[in-house]
């Protein structure tokens, strides 16, 4: 076993959903939201803290959610993709001198993702030699993705619409890929949100 690291998890929440036509962070799930259930799942996981990154709708978002526990962080660029987004994140760690060994990169709909899953992933991050411990797809990895404290100038740099996917293809040699068993599917139209909540229905 290796020692505990001091994970962050950010939460990934500032698009618009433009396929959605509104704002997905909303959209009920559970008790709560897409957003409300991703925040929950964080927070009852054993990382240390949890930040989430908002951008379009964010006025409407914060007054909807429970800020307990969590650290919001505004991404202004939001229109620039998901790299701003995680760019945005580092750069508020760096202002603030919070220093973690690892973060762990999470969306908000993807809501099959739980807190056993991300458990997983930071206890293979803190056990294992490896950099980055990512989620398997058939075309590579993805999100959820955990990355090493050395990422971080790697990951200020971001500033489009396709993440940290170079990252991860450039050390797949430093990369455990995790299999999430169908935890990974993540809802990008209105049509999956209705299927997968009725799916998630059935199996409480």
């Amino acid at each position: 076993m290796g020692k505990s690291k001091n994970i962050a998890i950010v939460i990934l929440a500032a698009g618009e959903s433009s396929r959605m036509q509104q704002p997905k962070q909303l959209l009920p799930w559970g008790e709560t939201t897409l957003l409300g259930h991703a925040i929950e799942t964080a927070k009852t996981s054993s990382a240390h803290e949890v930040f989430v990154v908002l951008g379009a709708n964010s006025e409407m978002i914060l007054r909807q959610i429970d800020r307990t526990q969590i650290n919001i962080v505004l991404n202004d660029n939001w229109k620039k993709g998901m790299g701003s987004s995680i760019s945005c994140a580092v750069k508020e760690f760096i202002q603030s001198k919070k220093q973690f060994d690892g973060l762990l990169f999470m969306l908000c709909d993807q809501p099959f993702i739980d807190t056993a899953y991300l458990n997983t992933m930071i206890n293979t991050f803190s056990d294992e030699c490896n950099d980055i411990v990512a989620t398997a797809y058939e075309n590579g990895s993805g999100v959820p993705v955990l990355y090493d404290q050395r990422f971080i100038p790697d990951l200020e740099k971001l500033d489009g619409i396709v993440g940290a996917k170079e990252i991860l293809l450039k050390n797949t040699q430093s990369t455990t890929n995790l299999k999430a068993k169908g935890k990974e599917i993540d809802l990008d139209t209105y049509e999956d949100y209705l299927y997968y909540l009725k799916q998630s229905k059935k199996s409480v």
